[in-house]
């Protein structure tokens, strides 16, 4: 796996929406020597924004402006080689830029889907009965933003209607608490599902030929909500992966730990110059089918 490491590529995009931005990077050979970048991309399955941190260095004066336009968007692939996938797209909420020795180092956070549950404001009124998943997808379309939902997911008929003005996230609130299911925002889509369930059955393998580093951690998450039993699972540190994403399907296959397990949340940590590139992520048990009600 060490040798894997000069082969650490990365495309990162920045702009506005609708214009031309900038895009620095090697996608198209290893070979090149791009930009040095570093970033801290986390996520987790909570109805709530990922966040990350970026940093570049010596970017040019000209692509330092793109960064200071409103709601500037940024896209981050990176990987190995010609094996590249999406780790971060999501809005830059603050940039700045410092000498780091000779070199000039501009560090960026970012939040995914920050103008989509922050400034959209929705009035939706349907009458007569309707289906939630309706209500979703216009939820979702009135967001600018992609929907997807889990496999095997049931809707609720709401028989009256459902009117609602304010917040777009907040009517994502309303009618998962209705129907009993949870939403969360990754790289600016919208998922569906019910909780402790993946968004799809077919998963992952992780192992030590797919890139798995070392030995799986136990890990017991504690609910604080009452009536709610503690979670289980394994903490897992595995070669830059961005396919794998929050909700997925896992099989971990190692001499410790086995099975079939959901994505509860997982950091993004690469440098490609030096230091990491690597994923660390908490696996839990896929909840029984009698635990979605």
């Amino acid at each position: 796996m060490e040798g894997r490491n000069f082969l650490r590529t990365y495309s990162m995009k920045c702009g506005a929406m609708g214009s031309s931005g900038f895009e620095i990077g090697n996608m198209s050979s290893p070979a090149e020597t791009p930009l040095h970048i570093s970033f801290s991309v986390e996520k987790s399955d909570a109805e709530a924004a990922n966040t990350a941190k970026v940093q570049i260095w010596n970017l040019s004066d000209q692509n330092l402006k793109v960064l200071d336009t409103a709601d500037c968007v940024l896209e981050l692939k990176a990987g190995y080689g010609n094996n590249n996938a999406l780790i971060l797209v999501g809005n830059i909420t603050h940039a700045s830029t410092s000498m780091d020795g000779a070199d000039r180092m501009t560090e960026l956070e970012v939040v995914d889907g920050r103008v989509e549950l922050r400034d959209c404001v929705l009035s939706i009124s349907f009458n007569g009965a309707v289906d939630s998943r309706e209500v979703y997808s216009y939820i979702a379309g009135q967001m600018g933003v992609a929907i997807l939902f889990a496999d095997g997911l049931e809707y609720k008929v709401l028989p009256n209607g459902f009117s609602f003005v304010g917040q777009a996230r907040t009517a994502l609130q309303k009618i998962a608490e209705c129907c009993g299911h949870v939403w969360t925002m990754q790289n600016q889509i919208l998922q569906i599902t019910f909780p402790g369930h993946p968004v799809a059955a077919v998963g992952y393998v992780l192992n030590s030929n797919t890139g798995l580093i070392g030995t799986p951690k136990r890990i017991v998450i504690g609910s604080n909500k009452e009536n709610e039993k503690a979670l289980t699972g394994w903490e897992v540190e595995y070669l830059l992966n961005g396919a794998i994403g929050i909700n997925d399907t896992v099989q971990l296959e190692s001499s410790i730990a086995s099975g079939y397990f959901r994505v509860h949340k997982v950091t993004f940590d690469g440098d490609n110059m030096e230091g990491d590139w690597i994923c660390t992520a908490q696996l839990l048990e896929i909840a029984a089918e009698s635990e979605r009600i």
